[in-house]
């Protein structure tokens, strides 16, 4: 295929080059199996169109793309427990995703999926490249195969425990505890995801990358990458030096891209074998439309924006891959961390998490962008509190930067006729005003430069406070009267401030940043072909309005949140919380069917030494007899337990207490510890 036969032919150097004129912008992409929510947004999307947005502003050709990433197990499974086909679950969560990523004013130039017929061309025409230079080998291993489901299992299909911490609920690729990766033979007790019955190890063949054959050329790239951040070189470097080992490429299922190779029918490529082909694809999609190449924004400057749980596929798989295939790696990548919720790890499956739908709903998206960058640094983790979002929405950007811009606005149009002053002679504490004005914008964009995002809008809420205490120490509401010429000074310069402002701020807020233009009547420069509004120039900026130069009248730009509406969100939040507890400890009648209670006799009882609250037991249930320790003794002694005939779980799994193993249990009430008991029922006789 075209776009790939002369896909890169550079030699594989890190372009540092930072005069680049083009830029190629990808976030990571979003899995579609279902809608996005906080952590998703704060990690990779907003920081990514913070960026996208400041070069296209400093005069680059910004290339920014995505796609849904819509292969792999996950969508698979729930497809099947649906009775849909996975393409059904992929197509009514991309159009959520779409919606989501829009409603916060993520400025693709492209948005695609990676079910598109031309991602599959794509991916399989790397394949086979890789597969002609060897670096793609067919190899035998055992996997996992389920006779219940008579299948061999894709990782996502398999849980069991994980073989590093043992940590239960361990996925076969990868455990979300410790962070490994892993294969599906390693777990401990692995069961079908399914139908939950236990798998068996059969042999299989698949197909490998040789990723071990580039340890030492990943590990010299990664320490001389001087853009890296540290959270990215360290995590990779630590994978790196523990040997990395070749990686298994290939899948046992009907969802995906199929192996372009003879004899291969029903395997596909691992969705992390094509997945990343999906920033070329939406790129390759983009320059058709638009009768344009997408290959010279990669040639000149390539930046991956990321979550952190995928740093080691990006720094290491993506990387190994652009090496293997002759291509110039990516100049930087961008990695967030996670984002808690109150305190908590967000759990969509416990519903401790906020999804981006139902926040838009409610408050505006500049407020979001606002908060989740404000909050702390990208390369830390961070929380979302109700009320902390409360009070920087109402202190930061109501008191401080709405505040200057409506006092500035309101004093312009009472005493000025709504026009920028004629200043007077600039005094020593005005020349320092001007100074900070003029030199912002080049702080600014040297952070966003740098991805300190958040060091750069800071630097903005600075001047805001420069611009209020200035306003509050000039008193124009006073010298208006005693001396006009000074308040003229202060509202020139105020103003000034305002505009700069209003365009320093539109990577970050883009809505509220064009209100403010708004109300300054600057006019916005024309939609580009790809139907972006590059807004102003950033360098363009700190030029100061002429004078004369009409306004028009405030208008409030942010609004501050009450606490009732802060206390109906925290009160929802918790409310889901409970009642997702109260389900997960709901079980099926099918679960239900599987507890055997009997009727049974208690034949003998001594209390248990070292324990002032154990019993040992032995009851009688006609079938056999089982030996129980109970936590009875504080209420009943031996003698006044014999004989009597209790309701027992049979089938409970045996454990040991006190060094005892106890193969059953006896029901009594919690509290009380009052023995449930049946005196006229036969030894034997089931509980329904």
């Amino acid at each position: 295929m075209s776009c790939l036969t002369s896909f890169f032919k550079e030699e594989q150097t890190l372009n540092k080059n930072s005069s680049s004129s083009k830029v190629f912008i990808t976030c990571a992409l979003p899995y579609a199996n279902g809608p996005n929510h906080l952590g998703h947004m704060r990690s990779t999307y907003i920081p990514a169109d913070i960026y996208a947005r400041y070069n296209r502003m400093k005069g680059k050709d910004v290339l920014f793309v995505c796609a849904t990433d819509e292969h792999g197990t996950p969508i698979a499974v729930q497809a099947e427990k649906e009775g849909i086909p996975p393409i059904q679950v992929a197509s009514r969560n991309y159009e959520l995703i779409k919606k989501d990523l829009e409603s916060c004013d993520i400025s693709f130039n492209n948005f695609s999926r990676t079910s598109d017929p031309l991602h599959y061309e794509i991916s399989q025409n790397f394949f086979l490249n890789l597969y002609g230079k060897n670096c793609i080998y067919p190899k035998t291993i055992e996997q996992l195969y389920c006779p219940e489901c008579e299948r061999f299992l894709p990782d996502r299909y398999v849980e069991g425990t994980c073989p590093q911490c043992n940590a239960e609920g361990a996925r076969g690729d990868h455990c979300e505890t410790c962070g490994r990766h892993l294969e599906p033979v390693q777990l401990i007790d692995p069961s079908c995801l399914i139908c939950n019955s236990q798998p068996e190890v059969r042999k299989s063949d698949q197909y490998y990358f040789r990723l071990s054959h580039f340890q030492e050329q990943l590990k010299e790239i990664i320490e001389n990458n001087q853009e890296l951040p540290p959270n990215v070189r360290n995590y990779a470097l630590q994978w790196i030096n523990e040997g990395l080992k070749d990686w298994i490429l290939t899948r046992d299922m009907d969802w995906g891209i199929p192996v372009p190779l003879d004899d291969t029918e029903g395997k596909i490529i691992y969705v992390w074998g094509e997945a990343f082909l999906g920033y070329i694809s939406s790129a390759v999609q983009w320059a058709r439309r638009n009768n344009k190449e997408w290959k010279p924004y990669w040639d000149d400057r390539t930046v991956h924006f990321i979550g952190k749980d995928i740093i080691y596929h990006h720094s290491i798989f993506w990387q190994a891959f652009l090496l293997a295939y002759g291509c110039k790696l990516p100049y930087n990548i961008i990695a967030g961390e996670y984002l808690s919720l109150e305190g908590r790890k967000m759990s969509t499956s416990k519903n401790w998490v906020i999804w981006v739908a139902d926040f838009v709903e409610k408050f505006e998206p500049d407020l979001l962008r606002y908060y989740l960058v404000a909050n702390a640094p990208l390369t830390r983790d961070t929380d979302f509190s109700w009320d902390d979002f409360q009070r920087r929405v109402n202190d930061e950007l109501a008191d401080v930067v709405g505040n200057f811009m409506h006092r500035t606005f309101t004093f312009t149009h009472r005493f000025f006729n709504g026009k920028i002053p004629q200043p007077g002679s600039l005094n020593e504490y005005d020349q320092e005003v001007k100074e900070q004005i003029k030199d912002t914008p080049e702080k600014v964009g040297q952070h966003i430069e740098n991805f300190d995002f958040r060091e750069g809008l800071k630097e903005i809420v600075r001047l805001a406070k420069v611009g209020n205490k200035y306003f509050n120490d000039q008193e124009p509401w006073n010298t208006v009267k005693s001396d006009p010429q000074r308040a003229g000074t202060c509202l020139y310069l105020c103003n000034q401030l305002a505009k700069v402002i209003s365009i320093i701020i539109t990577p970050y807020l883009p809505n509220k940043a064009a209100q403010m233009r708004e109300i300054l009547q600057l006019n916005e420069i024309d939609a580009d072909d790809t139907g972006i509004v590059p807004t102003f120039k950033w360098d363009e900026s700190a030029v100061f309005m002429e004078i004369g130069t009409p306004i028009a009248k405030a208008k409030p730009l942010f609004k501050k949140i009450e606490d009732k509406t802060i206390e109906k969100e925290k009160d929802a939040l918790y409310k889901n919380l409970e009642e997702t507890k109260f389900m997960e400890d709901l079980i099926s009648i099918e679960d239900f069917a599987k507890i055997d209670l009997r009727v049974g006799k208690i034949i003998g009882a001594e209390k248990v030494k070292g324990s002032d609250k154990l019993l040992k037991l032995m009851v009688d249930v006609k079938e056999k007899k089982l030996q129980i320790v109970a936590g009875l003794a504080t209420n009943y002694s031996p003698d006044d337990i014999m004989n009597q005939k209790v309701i027992v779980l049979v089938n409970l799994k045996p454990a040991k207490l006190f060094g005892i193993k106890s193969e059953g249990m006896v029901l009594a009430a919690e509290d009380s510890l009052c023995l449930l008991t049946a005196p006229d029922a036969d030894i034997g006789e089931g509980i329904r």
